[in-house]
């Protein structure tokens, strides 16, 4: 009983995604941003600094700094600690008593820590829905759509975005800014969200579709914001290599042959994205995963 230890997996990318039923686009005038149950307890049952919870950190602060620029309004969702066995209700059954531990269990995490102007629910049950007045506050903002990320992906997320869609409510879930037990967990909520009740996307489609909307394209090149996954994409394009063939701890320089002036190319890249790395900072550890750790901690 009580949340698994999570073993360290490969973060989905745009190889990973299901095809979509429908072709929703994200707006800003319509949409806000769900980060659902983003706390220590639950972040606990990962690998500290290990995929997918560095990926899942960067994407969810990407998306959130980018829909507080546009005024997209951010919700957080979150458990309370000791809960009665009232309160908890069959939950109790499936995973115990809940968040216990301390006061900082249930806080959301420091990286993505919310602030005055964001929205913040008491959530009870999988779906944010459930016990809580998020329909009241969709309809207060005048929404319509729903940006879900968060953990977990197959559980609260997925069924969060189910509900939504039972309430007319159209939800673009980011398959690169949720988290799961393992990979195969992860990859089948993609796939029901896709089929049957959402729009899947990754971080940088999202972005991308909302700097297109706005006609903002300051962020970077094309208007694209620096995500794990463009990272990725650029290293594998520089090796001329599947960004899937690249595993997080690969050696980029002695293994792989990236060489000095390719690392200056994608620092220039970075540089023109708003982002600043050394050269001796890469080269000193030339993996992605701590290419990730100095470009989104």
């Amino acid at each position: 009983m009580g949340l698994p230890t999570i073993l360290p997996y490969q973060m989905p990318g745009a190889a990973d995604m299901p095809r979509n039923r429908v072709s929703w686009t994200p707006d800003s005038k319509r949409a806000v941003l769900l980060i659902h149950d983003m706390q220590q307890y639950f972040l606990n049952a990962f690998s500290a600094g290990e995929s997918p919870v560095v990926e899942l950190l960067a994407n969810i602060r990407a998306l959130k700094k980018r829909c507080v620029e546009l005024g997209i309004p951010v919700i957080y969702t979150a458990q309370p600690g000791g809960q009665t066995p009232e309160q908890r209700g069959l939950q109790l059954d499936f995973w115990g008593p809940g968040i216990d531990g301390g006061p900082e269990q249930k806080q959301i995490v420091a990286e993505l820590a919310p602030t005055a102007e964001d929205i913040q629910l008491t959530k009870w049950r999988y779906s944010g829905f459930q016990k809580t007045n998020l329909r009241e506050l969709l309809q207060q903002q005048g929404r319509d759509q729903m940006i879900i990320c968060g953990v977990y992906a197959h559980i609260g997320c997925m069924l969060t975005a189910g509900e939504a869609f039972m309430q007319e409510v159209e939800a673009f879930y980011v398959g690169d800014a949720v988290a799961d037990f393992s990979l195969d967990y992860h990859k089948m909520a993609l796939k029901y969200v896709a089929e049957r009740c959402g729009v899947t996307m990754l971080t940088q489609d999202v972005l991308n579709e909302l700097n297109r909307e706005t006609g903002d394209a300051h962020q970077g090149e094309q208007g694209q914001f620096l995500t794990p996954e463009l990272v990725r994409e650029q290293v594998a394009e520089l090796l001329h290599e599947s960004p899937a063939d690249l595993a997080d701890e690969d050696d980029l320089i002695n293994s792989k042959g990236l060489d000095s002036i390719r690392i200056m190319s994608l620092i220039e890249k970075w540089r023109r994205s708003g982002v600043e790395v050394s050269f001796v900072e890469l080269a000193e550890q030339p993996t992605l995963s701590a290419w990730f750790k100095l470009l989104f901690a």
